[in-house]
């Protein structure tokens, strides 16, 4: 079967969007993690935007981004912009990567949010991803069947799925790391802003003690309203491409998986996750 691939840089095996400057992922590998800093760490589609924006929103008492401002200006990329763009951030510093857990810069004090979504939805949401950066894949005309068999061995941008969220999950329960769901934040929103409050100190507390502030922060971070102020924080696309917010929803990749498909992910899963709950956390999403 020939399969259309999506077009990357390649680091020494590691893939990259090749719309992502060269120099800006050896250059991440090379920053020194400060105390202070708070990473927002995801695989890639699996919530990493709606996190960026309930941490802004929450340093922010709850107001949204103006319409003059970018999300990714405040909590960049590293792998993007590079060491010197992080560097040059007032402190404390909030920085995305999709990096695994080995090559994320690390200090004992510092704070990593890691947010998982079930592989099943994230390849879906991957998927449309994919091929909705021209620029960045060369992908445009890809179908999901093209794309699944890239994904379930893993020649994706930022790796293997499970290579990812594996060692992760192993360090759930490290005093500096948060580690929750997707779709938990889908179905109890409150408590997961709640819990990234209380992880992360005192002014954040401070906040979301304040019932309006709270109630603010959840509101302006619906994917309902991301969905309509998305244009702030992403690249353009084309018109007939999927949003970058696209549906956020939960059990969409039934619409997408042939039963051979859910047979050959559910036995990865299984097979990748043995010897940890991982195993149990999202099975029912398989069913």
């Amino acid at each position: 079967m020939s399969v259309k691939k999506p077009s990357y840089y390649n680091h020494n095996g590691f893939l990259m969007p090749m719309g992502f400057p060269i120099e800006g992922f050896t250059s991440a590998l090379k920053y020194e993690a400060q105390s202070s800093d708070i990473f927002l760490v995801t695989y890639p589609k699996c919530g990493t935007t709606w996190t960026q924006y309930i941490l802004w929103l929450m340093q922010h008492q709850g107001e949204p981004l103006s319409s003059s401002e970018k999300l990714e200006t405040y909590i960049p990329h590293i792998e993007e912009v590079g060491k010197e763009t992080i560097e040059n951030l007032p402190k404390p510093r909030v920085i995305k990567t999709h990096l695994p857990y080995q090559l994320t810069p690390y200090h004992p004090q510092a704070k990593y949010i890691y947010v998982a979504r079930n592989p099943f939805d994230c390849a879906v949401s991957f998927y449309h991803h994919t091929r909705g950066f021209i620029k960045h894949y060369d992908f445009a005309d890809g179908t999901f069947d093209d794309f699944f068999e890239c994904f379930i061995i893993g020649e994706v941008d930022f790796g293997d799925y499970f290579d990812h969220l594996v060692p992760w999950y192993e360090h759930k329960n490290d005093k500096n790391v948060l580690f929750f769901t997707y779709e938990t934040m889908k179905t109890d929103l409150k408590s997961i802003i709640i819990k990234i409050a209380k992880f992360l100190g005192d002014n954040y507390i401070k906040c979301i003690e304040n019932e309006k502030i709270l109630n603010k922060i959840i509101i302006n971070s619906s994917l309902e309203n991301m969905k309509k102020e998305q244009q702030r924080w992403s690249s353009k696309r084309p018109e007939n491409m999927p949003s970058f917010v696209r549906k956020g929803e939960i059990g969409d990749w039934k619409n997408y998986f042939s039963s051979e498909q859910q047979q050959r992910l559910t036995e990865k899963f299984m097979m990748k996750t043995s010897g940890t709950n991982l195993e149990t956390l999202w099975l029912h999403q398989a069913s």
